[in-house]
């Protein structure tokens, strides 16, 4: 007889677990939505992510080959940053603050670009940032070179 009161017990407990959301009025949970292309992409962006979209799903589906994936997300790939490079970069600050940053940096012929953006020498290898004579014109390749070899122009201050 006790068994019988602890499972009925149990049982309304378990239903009540279960039908508890549906009688309290609990709001179903949101699914995220996927990404949509900006508004301000162009037409031909949008198509390109959406192509990739499509063949990565048909991949993951079995619906396409290792080999043709590859082939169409190169060709697909190839037109979104062409559509991406066309639009006019300036219109969004993200992108024109970047450009703008890059402009600012210091690059060196054998290292590349430096972390520090007032550098006049490289930090890496010592050569002269700017890479030329602002007075005469000449190619400055010494390391660590204080005056210009063809003029005798001073090169930092």
């Amino acid at each position: 007889m006790l068994a019988l009161v602890v499972g009925t017990l149990l049982a309304i407990g378990a239903l009540s677990f279960v039908l508890f959301p549906l009688f309290a009025g609990a709001t179903p949970v949101r699914r995220r939505a996927l990404p949509t292309p900006s508004e301000g992409a162009s037409a031909a962006e949008q198509e390109a992510v959406v192509a990739l979209r499509e063949i990565e799903f048909d991949r993951v589906t079995g619906k396409l080959s290792d080999a043709d994936y590859e082939e169409l997300k190169a060709r697909y790939t190839a037109r979104a940053l062409t559509a991406m490079r066309s639009r006019d970069v300036t219109a969004d600050p993200i992108e024109a603050a970047v450009l703008e940053y890059k402009a600012r940096i210091r690059s060196c012929a054998r290292c590349g670009p430096r972390p520090e953006p007032d550098a006049i020498y490289c930090s890496n290898c010592g050569s002269y940032l700017p890479g030329a004579c602002a007075g005469c014109g000449a190619a400055v390749t010494q390391a660590g070179a204080a005056f210009c070899n063809c003029c005798g122009r001073q090169l930092a201050a």
